[in-house]
């Protein structure tokens, strides 16, 4: 594994056994065992794929010449997910997509390079992984990625992505789960790949150290509520495939935690994040939302601290 390999699995992995980057899970404090890992494939129809292994979700199109891909997860994983991959289709991949900067997202980027890929995504994710960025939550700072890793083609509104039969359509929200975030839509597949602006595995995180914003989150979901059809396939950043009702749902549990942290903060009874820890204003949405209590405080401090900038 590479130094800079290493040190995003390093980063990611504390952020997991504190926050998850993407979403609240629990992993021993040891890290994965990629040598144990397995990726799974689930067909979403119209030759379009989830892939699911370690890390974030991956979403894989496969057109007459080549293949588009959304997020490479960990570095390690890089072998298992070409094989898997390979065992779709003969042809290469020709772009992949960050959804985000996370390295459970981005930590293939160099070695998806290495064989030819296009690395896409949006501006903001090539400035923070060429300066090198710090977990909003686990304090780990990941340095400066090296020049293969970076994004090579970046955009900075919306962009389009296309292989030979198959069109993939790039949208940037404006400061959600990161100031860099992409949500990508196979129109023909009617398959939407969100990245971490939704998940479907507890509560989620807003960077807010790296352009994150609880405001932003809410906005999107509100915005996939209303573009999409019930029946729109849904590749979360985590968890199992969903569908609109599961967005409903999440954008729902956002506007109540956005709304109750607010009416403390205007209430003067929220002066310091210490203060409403101690009040748990999130208790009653534990039950469904938190893996564990870690996971519970992490969302109350995403949520004070968004709301605090």
């Amino acid at each position: 594994m590479t130094k800079f390999s290493a040190s995003l699995v390093t980063a990611a992995i504390v952020g997991l056994s504190a926050p998850a980057i993407g979403q609240q899970q629990p992993t021993p404090p040891a890290g994965p065992d990629f040598s144990k890992a397995v990726v799974k494939t689930f067909d979403l129809g119209h030759r379009t794929y989830m892939l699911e292994g370690v890390g974030g979700n991956i979403t894989i199109a496969i057109g007459e010449d080549g293949v588009i891909m959304v997020d490479s997860q960990f570095a390690p994983m890089h072998d298992k997910l070409k094989a898997a991959i390979a065992a779709l289709t003969p042809l290469p991949v020709r772009y992949l997509v960050n959804t985000h900067l996370h390295g459970d997202h981005t930590g293939g980027n160099a070695l998806f390079a290495a064989d030819g890929v296009v690395i896409v995504g949006h501006e903001n994710v090539r400035k923070r992984l060429a300066t090198g960025w710090t977990h909003n939550l686990s304090g780990v700072t990941t340095p400066p990625a090296p020049e293969a890793a970076l994004p090579k083609q970046t955009y900075s509104d919306s962009t389009t992505l296309e292989v030979k039969g198959r069109t993939a359509q790039l949208t940037h929200p404006l400061n959600a789960h990161t100031d860099g975030d992409t949500y990508v839509y196979f129109a023909d597949a009617n398959v939407l790949a969100t990245g971490d602006v939704f998940g479907n595995r507890g509560y989620p995180n807003s960077d807010f150290l790296n352009g994150g914003n609880i405001e932003g989150m809410i906005a999107i979901n509100e915005k996939f509520v209303s573009l999409f059809k019930d029946d729109t396939k849904i590749v979360p950043g985590h968890g199992p495939i969903s569908s609109k009702a599961d967005v409903i749902a999440f954008r729902d549990m956002l506007v109540t935690s956005r709304d109750r942290m607010a009416k403390l903060i205007a209430e003067g009874k929220a002066a310091t994040e210490a203060e409403v820890q101690a009040l748990k204003p999130f208790a009653d949405l534990d039950a469904k939302w938190a893996a564990n209590e870690q996971a519970s405080k992490n969302w109350v401090r995403v949520v004070y601290n968004s709301l605090r900038q």
